[in-house]
């Protein structure tokens, strides 16, 4: 297998290319992507299989951030016939000598002409499943850990298929984490700061690192999207933004609210636990306010969004990724660095920082 198959956001197929290209060669991995805009995923080709296969085993998906799921491509792609899908996939499946997955997954680009083919995944994997059980492709029960046979649909006509590892890739379909909007959370930048708890924080630290009682500093916060996530959480939340907060959270007794700018604002006791911050300014801007908080002790760990440039995506994060290392560096003081381009994203991405 020389190719792997990597899943993102319609229209950042370039980033996710630039990152695959430069993480892998990183490892001494060369090779080139075959992309189209706006399709929502991105094929990498390897010049050395065998080196693919290390790196792809090796590299932590979990510091991939355009990337929303990867998977090494099985054969060509295939034409899959109206009246038997089905045995074209098992076929493929049965050439390349595929055994003992332990689950199979259909799916689709994340696009409006993707979409579509949801009804058609749906009714296709049972089948598909037990096709691929009876020529033992497939282990005879689901297997969390066992590898994950991917077909990857690209019309009715033609899919790829892929194989993933669950101990190195996203355990969600199609590499997307769907939420509910809560009905009375203010805004739906409230989803944004849930996906990253799920994403960045594990469930069985929750009652640690996100626990009733503790506080926290909402920068740019207005109308108060990511102070709901805190405050259901039962967080004492100060609030800092020149606009209006939502009342139903002044309500709550849990917000004090602050109209002034988030450059400037000083806590006034070093008891902050989590500051989390949305302002729209350039990313390096608010990559060095996170920077003073954390140096100075002002809190412990921090959430906070890139908004990032039409052109240069990939680079500009590395640059303030970079910049703020730095600057930790210097201060002698040890943060963990996590970032994803998560699915209630747009032109920014999420970043999750820890002292350890």
């Amino acid at each position: 297998m020389k190719q792997l198959i990597l899943y993102c956001r319609a229209g950042f197929e370039k980033e996710c290319a630039a990152e695959i290209q430069d993480k892998a060669g990183q490892h001494g991995v060369f090779g080139y992507c075959k992309l189209k805009d706006n399709s929502a995923f991105v094929i990498f080709e390897a010049y050395d299989s065998n080196l693919l296969a290390a790196f792809y085993r090796d590299f932590p998906f979990e510091q991939l951030v355009f990337i929303r799921q990867w998977a090494l491509l099985i054969g060509d792609l295939i034409e899959l016939p109206a009246g038997d899908r089905v045995s074209a996939v098992v076929q493929q499946a049965v050439a390349a000598e595929i055994t003992t997955c332990g689950d199979i997954r259909v799916e689709y680009p994340d696009t409006n002409e993707g979409k579509e083919l949801s009804t058609l995944a749906r009714k296709l994997t049972v089948p598909l499943r037990q096709s691929l059980r009876q020529a033992g492709v497939m282990l005879p029960k689901q297997q969390s850990r066992a590898p994950v046979l991917h077909l990857f649909m690209l019309s009715g006509k033609e899919a790829y298929l892929a194989l993933s590892y669950p101990e190195n890739s996203s355990e969600l379909e199609n590499g997307i984490r769907r939420l509910k909007f809560p009905h009375d959370a203010p805004s739906r930048s409230t989803l944004k700061l849930e996906e990253a708890f799920l994403q960045f924080i594990p469930r069985d630290e929750w009652e640690s690192r996100l626990a009733s009682g503790m506080n926290a500093v909402d920068l740019g916060a207005c109308p108060g999207g990511w102070t709901y996530q805190l405050v259901i959480r039962s967080m004492m939340v100060v609030a800092i933004d020149n606009g209006m907060m939502d009342q139903k959270l002044m309500d709550t007794g849990q917000v004090k609210h602050y109209q002034v700018d988030g450059f400037k604002y000083q806590p006034e006791k070093r008891n902050v636990y989590w500051l989390v911050c949305d302002m729209i300014e350039k990313p390096q801007r608010v990559g060095q306010l996170i920077c003073d908080w954390l140096i100075k002790g002002w809190c412990q760990e921090s959430i906070f969004n890139l908004k990032l440039p039409m052109k240069k995506r990939y680079e500009t994060l590395q640059e303030v990724l970079g910049q703020m290392q730095s600057r930790f560096d210097e201060a002698g003081l040890k943060v963990r660095f996590q970032a994803k381009h998560l699915y209630h994203d747009r032109e920014e991405v999420t970043v999750h920082l820890c002292k350890v």
